[in-house]
């Protein structure tokens, strides 16, 4: 009996962090792209979402 409540709350858990993972980066993504910061460096400075399989482990620089 106490392994099968040991494998619950094992189950619970893992459920409870990935619906945390979701709803932290929803909120990341969404307050970053919706924020007055966010809008600022996407029309001047033309950031965008990465497009594609990018290296995002490359660590050449790319920039101006």
């Amino acid at each position: 009996m106490e392994l099968f409540i040991i494998f619950v709350s094992v189950i619970v858990l893992i459920v409870f962090l990935f619906i945390f993972y979701i709803i932290v980066e929803r909120a990341v993504r969404d307050g970053i792209n919706n924020s007055v910061i966010g809008r600022y460096l996407e029309e001047k400075h033309g950031i965008k979402d990465p497009q594609g399989d990018e290296n995002l482990n490359d660590d050449t620089f790319k920039g101006e």
